[in-house]
């Protein structure tokens, strides 16, 4: 019987939850986790080991979190790696893109993993793999763990996986030539599709092109000295009481807190609402995550002409494209207003 491991995070793999984000890599022999799934839906192949490692490690210490795992990889019997699903979690997918392209490029075997098509994984590695379109939450683990199966399957059985559409993995810009089951000549195909153009009704093209949302590169600012700065941020800062409701993930909603005269971030005043990361450094000092303090003092150095008098505040972890556009969309007329010139957006 053939070989497969699985790669999870350390909330998959039943170590702890956003606490142990920073574990580094481990393995088990047999089944832990979605694991335990796979076994279920892999029809020629029995899941040998389980891998572990925290998020935060990985990203953190990526070469040495993907060292550390294809050593422990060695001397496996391997014919396909699996990790995730990931859902809608950013570093997870990153994560799982990681250490797939890595196992792919060292051992030449195939890899497969599924993400949401909201993270950023999806457009960093859907040309190097196959990443299934999975669900934005846990709940959804059976039938992605389902959906990645059905592709390992086939890339164990030895027999072809089917488009992009048929399948569902996000297309990785390769393209085949196909006979058709029905043998419709390419010509009446065409014909048919500029007809029905032609005539205001629907088709479906053979060649659809991506779609790309293109942000123009904005001027360079002029003059630093005299330009006034805003400070916006994706970690979730909020006052402590969190007066606007800001959700811990997938938000929805944002906030506008008054900095004029304010120096600096106290903590007990101010904390994060993010649920992606451990809390605790940002919690005792704010100003980790939205520096004021250190603004502040390069304002009054002259390094640049003033403060907006308000730093704008959401949370990026699960927030979809969609969500982020329209809240920037409601941000900009009060920057506008103001005469800022340049803003500065934190992240973590």
């Amino acid at each position: 019987m053939k070989k497969a491991i699985v790669y999870v995070n350390q909330f998959f793999g039943q170590i702890g939850g956003e606490e142990k984000a920073g574990a580094a890599p481990e393995i088990h022999e047999g089944q832990i986790g979605p694991a335990m799934q796979f076994a279920k839906e892999l029809e020629d192949a029995e899941v040998t080991h389980t891998i572990i490692c925290g998020d935060n490690f990985m990203g953190s210490n990526t070469d040495e979190a993907v060292a550390t795992i294809l050593g422990m990889l060695e001397g496996k019997e391997m014919d396909i790696f699996l990790a995730g699903p990931a859902f809608q979690a950013g570093r997870y997918t990153v994560a799982c893109g990681t250490i797939c392209k890595a196992v792919k490029e060292k051992f030449g075997v195939p890899v497969v993993t599924s993400m949401n098509e909201e993270t950023p994984g999806v457009d960093m590695f859907k040309k190097e793999m196959y990443i299934l379109k999975g669900g934005n939450i846990a709940s959804k683990m059976r039938q992605d763990v389902k959906a990645m199966a059905n592709v390992a399957n086939k890339l164990l059985k030895g027999e072809p996986v089917g488009d992009a559409e048929t399948e569902g993995y996000f297309a990785r810009g390769i393209r085949h030539q196909v006979w058709l089951e029905d043998g419709t000549p390419a010509t009446v195909r065409m014909i048919d599709m500029l007809l029905k153009k032609l005539n205001g009704e629907p088709f479906k093209t053979e060649l659809p092109m991506p779609k790309l949302d293109r942000v123009p590169i904005a001027p360079a600012i002029k003059d630093l000295g005299s330009a006034k700065i805003a400070l916006l941020n994706t970690g979730g800062i909020v006052p402590v009481d969190n007066p606007d409701h800001i959700q811990s993930a997938s938000a929805t909603r944002w906030g506008r807190y008054n900095i004029a005269d304010t120096e600096a971030l106290k903590g007990g005043e101010y904390k994060t609402i993010h649920a992606g990361f451990d809390p605790a450094a940002a919690d005792a000092n704010p100003n980790v995550i939205t520096p004021v303090d250190a603004l502040k003092v390069l304002q009054k150095e002259g390094v640049f002409g003033s403060l907006h008098d308000y730093f704008y505040t959401t949370v990026g972890t699960g927030t979809t494209e969609a969500e982020a556009r329209r809240m920037a969309q409601e941000i900009i007329p009060y920057l506008k207003e103001d005469g800022v010139d340049g803003v500065i957006m934190v992240s973590t």
